[in-house]
């Protein structure tokens, strides 16, 4: 193979949203998807790489009142179960009589255990209504997405079951819930996994990105795939090179120590935002928001402020004494008997922490919001506080008054939000909910303050409200229904608390009024009433793109509801929604059972077979129907479908391909299968099927290398695809290991020390044994993104002289013995990505200006750094924005990732291609829809990859560009 696509991470540069804030990839680490319902764990997770894979399609329009198996193969609990009035014990509590009745019903639940297997997760009770929720465990260990609702009524001594719904795994069958690899190596393993290298490029101003993270344990937890895969839970937190906060959810394999899937815990209201240069340092305090001194005197006011649009508003402000300041906090909802008891809203100014460091804690700098009069001045409205205090305020109400929720928690937990949060001191274009709080960026430019829209006000702290009650997982498309939830609140809040009619041609904008000059609909993020987002439109997009689309996908699910809303009138589609969340449905759902639960609701509180007809219809029009998948197209030639793997790469050469594989379910570790790229014969296994993680796989055609994952180490494996050198260990280590890549005699791979994060380039002649670095193997000298042919090593380096840090492109020829470095201008070069080794040449990944919107420019030489041309220039009308690149002899196919500000399928990766010998411009590779990555070269212009357009991680390929799409 003439280069590995295997390095991946993020860019630096301006305030543009850059390609690493979206595609934090990891170097050495694939990243599977469990995504959701049936849980398969797919490779380039998209939204309903697993959501759809596992569920039984029973008709959404239809609510089962006999049992319906919630899943294909995984469970033999029904799903969804509606009409019941079946007596419970109504002298326990809800959770025990919830088990109770379940366990009286084993033939239609399937569930032998319930007091030991369900464990109660929380109960909602309000007019003589309850809702259990509980969940599954195996043997003491929770299973992710494991969760099983008990609808209840009680009234007059009585209590009857009304319903059931969500997943229980019926399936599961593992020998021991306690994992082969220590808490130590789950913990350096996931944080490598999120880390992945410092930057797509190695880079001149890329802190060292092991040193950026750190990992917690949260236990251990089983995922539903098959018999179970028990994995240890990390959370991983820090700050990424683009300075955004990150919080990634982390589930490492419990056998071979391989991160079978990650996601983000931070909630955003749109698109990555902010400036991708790396932060500097900040300190933070505890977890918890900082609690001002509370007095036993009573002292509640009422004050003033003035909105960003010009309304002056009441406040609720809190006075300690006659001298003290008027504080924002807001005791105006307590009853005056009870000053302890009721809601308290809270609101921060960050003054201008960074938003990394406001994510799961609290800035040091970070105060109460404080006046010396009860009006609040025009600082408090340029901040965003008024906005923020007040919108609060508003969303508290809306639900409390709407459904009878007191607060986000249900319990009237504290409501805080945080304004003035900034990315390296300059505007911070986006809010986020982080578990605890509402965090607000400064704003700036072209933009308002973010909590100056009620929409994001509303959509932040609702999703509050969904993590207490559905919970849905943030990936996927129960991520995406996260998200459409959201959207239709804050909207439905926003178009109350402003006195909008749903008749306004805007008023199914979201972030509408954020913008400082554009007009409504030019500045909305999105609209839930376009009319045209179905899933037609849907994009298949990895964990690194957008969680998995939760927002590129959100509007089809969030679609259907304002189409309920519009239809139907507000009063009854909020009551029908807000019942489905509360009360339906369950983490893992996907779009149809959240159909499902929307139609179920719907008929609990009595609409007629005309509103019916209305629900479904609006869910019909956006095409969530059963088999939805299968009207997506595709340009290539398909190699092996749903490969159930992801981020482990493709590699090829010589007419072969070697890539990993798992079984249909995906709860198989991985092994490595060869195949030919024209697609003929059938592929063969080629490493052990032995319960590690067999990844990373590489091959020039006649050999196959790999990476093998067990709870110790990290082993290196070579073996000939027919005859020839025997299978054996090259190399192990137990550090974050990526980019293998192979030809001939030599294979070449990045290690990185965990300690310090410098990454070196390592290589291991097959034939002789011999080793090495190519470089002295000092924190004084960084070196990645490795190619190798013809006995050449190209190579990205990073060293430092008295000047400052160096960069290059560097070839060792292990023949002659010698070190030649590319010509270029060390003194404007900021970034070197990705190299190739071709017949003639070196091609590699150079960005020298980092103030334009994130291109960069791909280049080539000789071997001995003469006749230098540039293939795609960085400066130009369609220039590229290269992530990676892999190369033939006679082309050189890009991976470009363009920013964004909003998520859209142009902004996902897509490949491109361009002649070796630059005579010719850029050309599409392949216009399908969805994410294109892990792009591999085999001669000529033929070039594989994993695409998720379908919905499934599949292996394609193409012989030629398509040219333009």
């Amino acid at each position: 193979m003439a280069t590995s696509a295997h390095e991946h991470g993020a860019r630096a540069g301006t305030d543009t949203p850059r390609t690493g804030q979206r595609c934090r990839r990891a170097s050495g680490y694939g990243l599977t998807a469990l995504v959701v319902a049936g849980l398969v764990m797919t490779g380039m997770p998209s939204v309903a790489t697993a959501q759809t894979a596992g569920t039984a399609q029973q008709s959404p329009a239809a609510t089962a009142t006999t049992p319906t198996p919630g899943g294909e193969t995984t469970t033999d609990t029904p799903a969804l179960v509606t009409g019941l009035e079946e007596k419970a014990d109504a002298s326990a509590t809800p959770a025990t009589a919830a088990r109770g009745y379940l366990k009286s019903r084993k033939a239609r639940f399937h569930i032998a255990d319930p007091a030991t297997t369900l464990k109660a997760a929380g109960t909602e009770s309000a007019d003589g209504q309850e809702v259990v929720r509980l969940q599954q465990q195996y043997q003491g260990v929770d299973v992710l997405g494991g969760e099983y609702v008990v609808r209840m009524e009680k009234s007059g001594g009585r209590r009857t079951v009304t319903g059931t719904s969500g997943k229980y795994y019926t399936d599961l069958d593992l020998d021991t819930v306690t994992p082969a690899v220590s808490e130590k190596v789950a913990v350096q393993r996931a944080v490598a996994a999120v880390a992945g290298t410092p930057g797509g490029m190695l880079r001149k101003d890329t802190p060292e990105a092991l040193t950026s993270f750190s990992g917690e344990s949260q236990g251990v937890a089983i995922l539903p795939q098959g018999d179970g895969v028990l994995t240890r839970h990390i959370t991983v937190t820090g700050v990424d090179a683009d300075g955004m906060p990150v919080r990634q959810e982390v589930y490492v394999d419990g056998a071979g120590g391989f991160p079978v899937l990650q996601y983000s815990a931070i909630k955003t209201f749109g698109a990555p935002d902010g400036d991708p240069a790396a932060a500097a340092a900040g300190s933070a305090s505890t977890a918890e928001a900082p609690e001002a001194a509370l007095s036993s005197t009573p002292g509640s006011v009422v004050g003033t402020g003035i909105r960003y649009d010009g309304e002056t508003v009441d406040l609720g402000l809190y006075q300690a004494g006659a001298d003290k300041p008027f504080q924002m906090l807001d005791y105006t909802r307590r009853a005056e008997d009870k000053p302890f008891e009721g809601p308290l809203i809270k609101t921060y100014d960050a003054h201008g922490a960074e938003a990394a460091y406001a994510s799961g804690v609290w800035p040091s700098q970070a105060t109460i919001g404080e006046s010396a009069t009860a009006d609040l001045g025009q600082e408090f409205t340029d901040s965003g506080m008024v906005d923020a205090h007040w919108a609060a305020g508003q969303v508290y109400d809306y639900y409390k008054d709407t459904f009878g929720r007191a607060g986000l928690d249900g319990r009237d937990g504290f409501i805080n939000s945080i304004v003035g949060v900034t990315s390296n001191g300059g505007p911070y274009n986006n809010a986020f909910w982080d578990g605890q709080k509402m965090v607000y960026g400064q704003g700036g430019g072209d933009f308002r303050t973010f909590s100056a829209d009620t929409d994001v006000v509303g959509h932040e702290m609702t999703h509050g409200v969904v993590e207490h009650t559905a919970n849905l997982v943030y990936v996927g498309q129960s991520g995406a229904m996260n998200e459409a939830v959201a959207d239709y609140f804050g909207n439905a809040i926003d178009l109350e608390a402003g006195g909008v009619s749903m008749d306004d041609p805007d008023a199914a904008l979201l972030g509408e009024d954020l913008c400082t000059t554009a007009a409504p609909r030019d500045c909305a993020l999105r609209d839930l009433n376009d009319g045209a987002t179905t899933f037609a439109d849907f994009v298949g997009a990895g964990i690194s793109g957008d969680n998995g689309g939760v927002h590129l996908n959100s509007t089809i699910f969030s679609g259907s509801l304002w189409d309920v809303r519009e239809r139907l009138g507000s009063e009854l589609a909020d009551q029908i929604v807000y019942r489905a969340l509360s009360a339906y449905m369950t983490p893992l759902d996907d779009f149809l059972d959240g159909r499902a639960a929307v139609v179920a609701a719907a008929k609990e509180l009595g609409a007629t077979k005309a509103q019916l007809k209305i629900v479904n219809g609006a869910f019909d029009a956006h095409g969530i129907v059963a088999g939805w998948e299968k009207t997506l197209g595709v340009d290539s030639d398909l190699l092996i479908a749903d490969v159930n793997v992801g981020d482990t790469g493709v590699g090829a050469g010589g007419g072969r391909y070697a890539v990993s594989r798992s079984n249909e379910d995906g709860s198989m570790p991985y092994s490595v299968w060869v195949g030919r790229t024209d697609g003929k014969g059938r592929p063969e296994l080629v490493s052990g099927n032995n319960g590690n993680f067999n990844v990373y796989a590489d091959t020039d055609g006649t050999t196959v290398v790999w990476a093998e994952y067990t709870g110790t180490q990290i082993d290196i494996w070579s073996r000939a695809v027919a005859g020839g050198l025997p299978k054996r260990v090259v190399f192990s280590h137990n550090g974050p290991v990526g980019s293998l890549a192979v030809d001939g005699d030599l294979a070449v791979r990045t290690v990185t020390d965990y300690t310090t994060g410098t990454q070196h380039v390592g290589w291991v002649n097959l034939k002789t044994g011999a080793s090495g670095l190519v470089d002295p193997g000092t924190p004084a000298v960084s070196t990645a993104l490795p190619s190798v042919k013809d006995g050449k090593i190209a190579y990205a380096k990073l060293w430092y002289t008295v000047d400052g840090p160096q960069l290059g492109v560097e070839v060792f020829d292990t023949v002659a013995g010698t070190k030649t470095l590319m010509p270029m201008d060390n003194a404007t070069v900021m970034g070197i990505g990705q190299t190739a080794v071709t017949d003639d040449g070196v091609v590699w990944i150079e960005d020298t200006d980092i103030t334009d919107a994130g291109q960069a420019a791909v280049r080539k030489a000789s071997f001995d750094g003469s006749t230098p041309v540039t293939l795609a220039p960085e400066a130009a009308d369609g220039a590229l924005y290269p992530y990676s690149l892999t190369a033939s002899g006679t082309a050189v196919t890009v991976t470009s990732i363009p920013p964004a500000t909003t998520w859209a399928n142009a902004t996902l990766p897509k490949l491109f291609q361009v002649p070796a010998d630059g005579t010719k411009g850029a050309q599409r590779v392949s216009c399908s829809r969805g994410e294109q990555m892990f792009a591999a070269a085999d001669e000529g212009s033929r070039v594989l990859w994993l695409d998720g357009t379908t919905s499934h991680t599949n292996l394609v390929k193409r012989d030629r560009p398509v040219g333009r799409c």
